[in-house]
């Protein structure tokens, strides 16, 4: 197969793929073809994880693994009615309203997709129970116990295409951008779940550019696609432990809550601390001179809401050195926005510390 050669055309292929926690397969195998068509051998566990590895001139020293997680959060079904109709709840941190009412997924056993729509209900009451209208009136937000998914088919015929309790559910592939604005010259993207698209993107991206380059680094680098980051870390400690390195890098973005002073310009992004660990700042300080030799510079994030694949392998004890480095993204689990142009100097500043690793 071939990788798309510009990062928009990848960025839309791997927005097409389905994957939420638990049912990250699709992504899998997109990204182990990926990597044999790139001359890497693409090794897989038990788990779902995938990975590569760039062999080190050095074998005794320390291994470094850069890790992007597949999984997105999504629905997923916890009760069937009798007209077919779907009761959902949340999987990892999304919410109805960034939702809102549209077409749907259902991610069914085996290969099975299932078309269905994400309904809130009719609006049409002047009841003051009703939850539209209460949403209406600003009483009270959309709750997931207000929320239903249509099927247009019977609990048998469900049963039939693979749709049971514990489905996942996530919008439909013509929903999911990505979409293109602003300045021609350097334009924003925005796309349903940039998290972690983004993330594979780069990863897929400083493979190919090792692979032209002909780079031997002098430390063992592994490439890493992780599951289950979305609901706790899952897939990253459960490779690290069987994996073990001396230095773990999330490939992850990196989110603007009110009061960052992360800006859409480009730059790469570190989490300096998150609400599980504070990063290994001399690593944070090498990422920062990698930066800047690739003509850019770093930005720092601290957040008190958020964790990520290095949070896990860190807390758990599983490597020395951790750290997260990544994309800004306007937007939290929803339609999220970022500056295309921050991929390529990612790939860049990732590229130059693995040049640098000694």
């Amino acid at each position: 197969m071939d990788i798309p050669e510009n990062d928009l055309d990848l960025l839309h292929t791997l927005l097409q793929i389905p994957c939420p926690s638990g049912r990250e397969e699709r992504m899998a195998t997109f990204v182990g073809e990926s990597i044999e068509a790139l001359g890497f051998p693409a090794h897989s566990d038990a788990q779902g994880n995938v990975w590569t590895l760039v062999n080190g001139s050095d074998k005794a020293a320390g291994a470094v693994a850069m890790a992007s997680h597949m999984d997105e959060i999504a629905m997923v079904v916890h009760a069937i009615e009798d007209d077919g109709t779907l009761r959902v709840q949340r999987s990892g941190g999304l919410h109805p309203w960034k939702l809102g009412e549209g077409p749907v997924v259902l991610v069914g056993d085996g290969e099975s997709l299932v078309p269905a729509h994400l309904s809130f209900g009719s609006g049409h009451t002047n009841d003051p129970e009703d939850p539209i209208a209460q949403f209406a009136s600003g009483a009270r937000g959309i709750q997931w116990s207000h929320c239903r998914v249509l099927t247009g088919l019977t609990p048998d015929q469900l049963r039939a295409r693979g749709v049971r309790i514990g489905t996942c559910a996530v919008p439909d592939s013509a929903v999911r951008g990505p979409h293109v604005f602003g300045p021609k010259e350097d334009p924003l993207v925005s796309a349903w779940i940039l998290d972690n698209r983004g993330g594979t993107l780069t990863l897929l991206r400083l493979l190919e550019k090792i692979q032209r380059s002909g780079l031997q680094p002098q430390r063992t680098l592994y490439l890493c696609f992780m599951v289950q980051e979305e609901g706790g870390l899952l897939g990253a400690k459960g490779w690290a432990h069987r994996n073990p390195v001396e230095t773990f890098i999330a490939v992850d973005s990196s989110p603007m809550p009110r009061g960052s002073q992360l800006a859409l310009d480009g730059r790469p992004a570190t989490w300096s601390k998150d609400s599980g660990a504070h990063f290994h700042q001399g690593l944070i300080g090498e990422l920062a001179r990698a930066t800047q030799r690739a003509g850019s510079e770093l930005q720092y994030a601290v957040y008190g809401a958020a964790a990520s694949d290095a949070t896990g392998v860190l807390q758990s004890g599983l490597a020395p050195r951790a750290a997260t480095i990544g994309y800004p993204r306007a937007n939290s689990h929803g339609y999220e926005v970022c500056r295309l142009s921050v991929f390529q100097h990612l790939v860049n500043t990732l590229f130059t510390y693995v040049e640098d690793l000694a």
